[in-house]
Parts: C-alpha cells; sequence; structure tokens
C-alpha cells in the first residue's frame, strides 16, 4: 500500500473511529490490499510527480494535485491524507477526548459535533458561533436550544468559506476573491440573504487561496493571501498580508514574502499584528520549519520563496539573496506542523501565567513519514516579539506515525474564559477550561 493508505487506515482504524461506516471502509480497504501490494513496486518505479507551476495557465487553472507537484525521491508517495467525510459520531468523539492530553487543572469536552470541516470561528454579539469550513462551501451557525447545541448551516454554496469575522452586528465571510457582509446575521439565520461585496479586489486562484480574518483597534481586517502552488517566484497580487477597511473597500499591502497563513491575531499589549505561517513542502521530513510571524512595521519581507525558517535559502528560488535580507521569524515552531489559527490569550480564567500567552493550533503533517503537530502549543514572547518560548498545550490527536483522530485548526477565547477549537477532521468544536479543584 502506498502511504497515504497506510496513514489513512492508521486513522480510521483507532478505537476513536470504529463507526460502521469506518468498519466498511476498512473491509473495502482489506480487499484491496493484494492489489495495493502488487502496484507497490510500480509505485516506486514511477517518475517523480513533477508541475510547471511558474505560469498563469497553472494558478487559475490548476490540476487536482497540484501540491504534489514537487515531489522529490526521499518523500515519494506522500500526499494529504481524507479525513472522514460525515466526521466524528459522539460516541467517537468521547473516546477521542480520553486521549487528549492537558496540563493539570485542565479539561476538554465536546461543545459541539456535526460541524463539518469546520475551519474559522467568530462570536456574533447575542452569543451564536459562526463557523467557516474547508472545502464543503457551508457556513454553520451554533446556538443554545433546549440546553443543547444547535448546529445549522445559515449558507452553502461559497469558495470555500473558510475565513470569518463579526462586526457591529454583520457577519464577514471572505471566500476565496470576494468579501462577503451579511447585515444583522443573528436575528436572519434563517435567511441571510446574498450578502454584500464589500471586497473584491482579490485574485481567484484556488490554491492557497483560502484565507483567514483577524480584526483589528480601528476595525479594520488583516488577511492573507497566499501563492498559487508550493514554490516559486509568486504573481504580485499573493503571498503577501493585506490591511482592508471593510466598510471602504481600501486596503493596503502590510507586509510580503509571506507564504501559506490560515491564522493571525493582534497583539493586546502593542496593536501589532502576528500570524502563523506554512513553510513549503518538498524539502525534507524535517525541513523548513513553519513559523510564527510578527509584523514591527509596514512593508516588511518575511522571505518567500527567497529564504526559509529564517535561514534556509531555498535550493531552487534564493536567487542570489540572502536570509539576511528578510526579517526572521518570532519562532520556528517545527517542520510541517502546519499551524493555522492562534489566539492572543486574554481571559481570565486560566492561570495567571497564560495571560498574553500565544495558543497555536497546529493542524498536522503530511509532507513528512512521521507526522508531527496535531495538537495546541503555547507560545510566550515579549512585546518586541523576542524571547519566544514554547510548551505544548494539548496533545493526543495524531496515534501512531499516520494516524489522525482529528485535526486542530482554530482557536477562538469564550466569555467565560475558556476557549474552543475547531476540528475541521472530526467535524467538532471542543471547549477546554480550566479549574483549580
Amino acid at each position: 500500500m502506498s502511504k497515504i493508505k497506510r496513514g489513512q487506515l492508521a486513522a480510521l482504524g483507532s478505537d476513536a473511529m470504529k463507526s460502521p461506516f469506518h468498519r466498511s471502509v476498512l473491509a473495502l480497504a482489506a480487499i484491496g490490499l493484494v492489489a495495493g501490494a502488487n502496484l507497490a513496486s510500480a509505485q516506486q518505479q514511477r517518475a517523480l510527480k513533477k508541475y510547471e507551476s511558474g505560469t498563469k495557465e497553472f494558478w487559475t487553472h490548476p490540476p487536482d494535485d497540484w501540491f504534489l507537484g514537487d515531489e522529490n525521491e526521499a518523500q515519494k508517495g506522500l500526499a494529504p491524507p481524507s479525513g472522514p467525510p460525515t466526521g466524528a459520531s459522539d460516541a467517537e468523539l468521547a473516546a477521542l477526548i480520553k486521549k487528549i492530553k492537558l496540563p493539570q487543572g485542565f479539561k476538554i469536552e465536546v461543545w459541539a459535533s456535526g460541524v463539518l470541516a469546520a475551519r474559522q470561528m467568530a462570536w456574533g454579539d447575542k452569543g451564536t458561533l459562526f463557523v467557516g469550513s474547508f472545502g464543503l462551501g457551508n457556513v454553520y451557525a451554533i446556538t443554545d436550544k433546549d440546553g443543547k447545541k444547535d448546529v445549522k448551516t445559515v449558507l452553502k454554496g461559497l469558495n470555500m468559506p473558510t475565513g470569518l469575522a463579526f462586526k457591529d452586528g454583520a457577519l464577514y465571510v471572505i471566500a476565496v476573491d470576494k468579501l462577503i457582509k451579511y447585515e444583522n446575521a443573528e436575528a436572519n439565520l434563517d435567511k441571510l440573504g446574498d450578502g454584500k461585496v464589500v471586497y473584491d479586489d482579490m485574485p481567484s486562484y484556488a490554491a492557497h487561496g483560502w484565507k483567514y480574518i483577524a480584526v483589528d483597534k480601528d476595525g479594520w481586517f488583516y488577511i492573507p493571501f497566499g501563492p498559487p502552488f508550493n514554490i516559486g517566484v509568486p504573481p504580485t497580487s499573493v503571498s503577501q498580508i493585506r490591511r482592508v477597511d471593510p466598510k471602504t473597500g481600501n486596503a493596503e499591502v502590510y507586509a510580503l514574502g509571506v507564504r501559506n497563513s490560515v491564522g493571525g491575531d493582534v497583539d493586546p499589549r502593542t496593536g501589532k499584528y502576528w500570524f502563523t505561517e506554512n513553510a513549503r513542502d518538498w524539502i525534507s521530513d524535517d525541513l523548513p520549519s513553519d513559523k510564527l510571524n510578527v509584523i514591527n512595521k509596514i512593508g516588511e519581507h518575511f522571505g518567500y520563496p527567497y529564504c526559509h525558517q529564517g535561514d534556509l535559502p531555498d535550493p531552487k528560488f534564493a536567487m542570489g539573496h540572502k536570509c539576511s535580507e528578510f526579517t526572521p521569524p518570532a519562532y520556528n515552531l517545527g517542520a510541517h506542523v502546519a499551524p493555522l489559527g492562534m489566539k492572543f490569550y486574554t481571559g481570565d480564567q486560566f492561570p495567571a501565567e497564560y495571560k498574553n500567552s500565544i495558543l497555536v493550533a497546529e493542524h498536522g503533517s503530511w509532507n513528512r513519514h512521521k507526522y508531527q503537530g496535531g495538537r495546541i502549543v503555547r507560545i510566550t514572547a515579549g512585546p518586541d516579539g523576542k524571547n519566544a518560548k514554547q510548551e505544548v498545550f494539548a496533545s493526543g490527536w495524531i496515534e501512531g506515525d499516520q494516524g489522525y483522530l482529528g485535526r486542530p485548526d482554530d482557536i477562538i477565547l469564550a466569555k467565560d474564559g475558556s476557549i474552543l477549537v475547531a476540528d475541521d477532521w472530526a467535524g467538532a468544536i471542543y471547549r477546554i477550561s480550566y479549574s483549580k479543584k
């Protein structure tokens, strides 16, 4: 069997994922074992996957497996695993959370299930939790109903609506090349309508086109723009962070040299924007490191595609540049951990030392033989971005080398000081709380 199928079976075969549906998948997979074994040698002998990604045709019409186009011999056969299409059942989730490791005094529970492909979360003024999705085109609204969480699909058919924000009674959804505003959203959950496009000066590239929104004190949105490939000289409209005013549609390019960022937050101490960044694939299992960055001044360049992790020139696209020309990361998080959503902890429920710490949801690897990430880490750093340190806060979503039980991808603070964590693999929202008892 190929490495990807082994990874999928490891996830499906775990104790937390043994629903009838998954047993049927396992049975079908078992039938294919003999054929898979016969194909193994052919897989090893096939040519490396290669695409010429530096063309507008590739950017606008990428092949379905565009992310495999820089395959190398050492990592041949690696590919992203597919999660369970129906998410995890309540019983599976109950088994899963027993495996999550947390510091003493912390507790994890399932806050809502059936939130398929859940991505960025945003609170409405009246306590509605809005949730974007990856790949399904859905936006969800989660409310309390008869003491239970009611998950309602309030928008369908959007183009990768991963990023959300809520401001002044309106829900904002970013769907690759459109920022859409839905007025008075919480009063119209049964019919949000078509909304109003308030910003669309964005390319429609599908690859790395999914986005995230962070709101600053002035009500402007920080929005990342990823390149339409793994590595290459990017189109001038991407590999950047923009700052957008949703009221007027005015925008400024705030930072350059950014690969794929799908998470960020504004530092409550300084007002500076911090963001996670997924580094390129297909160098090795252990290189390069994904990053946590902070923008100290407008116009900074963070290295992509010339330099990775602050000190690693790209083997092909360094193009004579030195890493010293670019802004280094505040912290290197590790290779292929896939850091996504992040939040500064500003609540009062957690111990005092957590105040202003950064909590990062790591989605986890695919371009690595032994997956890592699939956890939440806590970063402490000075207001100047220096002296950053990391510790693992929550772990246990990976079993074995390639077995996902879940994949955390966003974090949001609740009013009571607990945090909610989105998981697009299990289709769930978790709550992590703290008690001295």
